[in-house]
């Protein structure tokens, strides 16, 4: 199945995505993953881990608003959802910035899932080379950091994705680029971490880096869309998930290309 194709199996299954996200991301994740088709889960208390991941489709763990009892809960899922064969994807949002941060993604990382998405400054740290990322911002370059997303790629053998302007994909060896979006997209908080909850609706219905590719696709064609739309960061946010909803196959098939 072509990687856009993946769309009409998103809304045809409508896969439960179940999405240990933070705090300032948790309403336009779940907005952001119901209106692609499929159904979100903001379940995060450790004590239905056991009970609960088996029963989802996806995982997707982001580490943006990071505590001791979410961390828990998160190593309990990922290795839930190893045991049942559930994809997860993993958003290691500003783990460098301390040692606790660093020390649970590093963890998680090496629980590997089946997709880690990031920012530049993000993929550049997980892979142990310096970078430029204040906070959850990046300030590195999608180029500079393809190496070291295809180094954690052949480490870990997962698919990464750095995300940007122009988006890279890899799995270590095959490589794709996705262009579009629009600049307003930085300017809504959490838009990007809803991104990873998106990838985990596709990384229900086919393999990572097609799953991986189709997500990053659906969101540069609704930025593109919405961009045409709106006056500002307010209004984009709101033609942003009309244009998710109405996105194609067909659509996404053009900016992959």
């Amino acid at each position: 199945m072509p990687p856009h194709d993946l769309l009409t199996a998103v809304r045809d299954q409508n896969p439960l995505v179940h999405c240990i996200t933070n705090y300032v991301a948790m309403n336009i994740a779940a907005n952001v993953v119901l209106v692609a088709g499929a159904s979100p889960a903001m379940v995060h208390a450790a004590e239905e881990m056991a009970g609960f991941t088996p029963i989802c489709s996806a995982l997707t763990i982001n580490i943006g608003t990071l505590s001791t009892p979410w961390f828990a809960s998160m190593t309990e899922a990922a290795t839930a959802a190893n045991t049942h064969n559930i994809p997860w994807v993993l958003d290691p949002v500003a783990h460098f910035i301390t040692d606790y941060r660093r020390g649970a993604a590093q963890t998680l990382l090496a629980l590997r899932p089946a997709i880690v998405r990031g920012n530049a400054s993000e993929i550049r740290a997980l892979a142990g080379q310096a970078g430029a990322g204040k906070g959850a911002d990046s300030r590195d370059s999608v180029t500079a950091a393809q190496g070291a997303a295809k180094a954690l790629a052949v480490q870990f053998g997962t698919v990464v994705a750095i995300t940007g302007p122009v988006d890279y994909l890899t799995d270590g060896n095959r490589e794709a680029q996705v262009s579009g979006g629009s600049s307003l997209m930085p300017q809504v908080t959490a838009l990007g971490c809803a991104q990873t909850a998106l990838m985990g609706a596709y990384g229900a219905t086919g393999p990572a880096f097609d799953a991986a590719l189709a997500a990053l696709a659906h969101f540069k064609v609704a930025g593109t869309a919405a961009a045409k739309l709106a006056h500002g960061p307010g209004s984009f946010q709101m033609h942003f998930l009309d244009a998710l909803a109405a996105a194609q196959p067909a659509d996404l098939a053009k900016v992959i290309g």
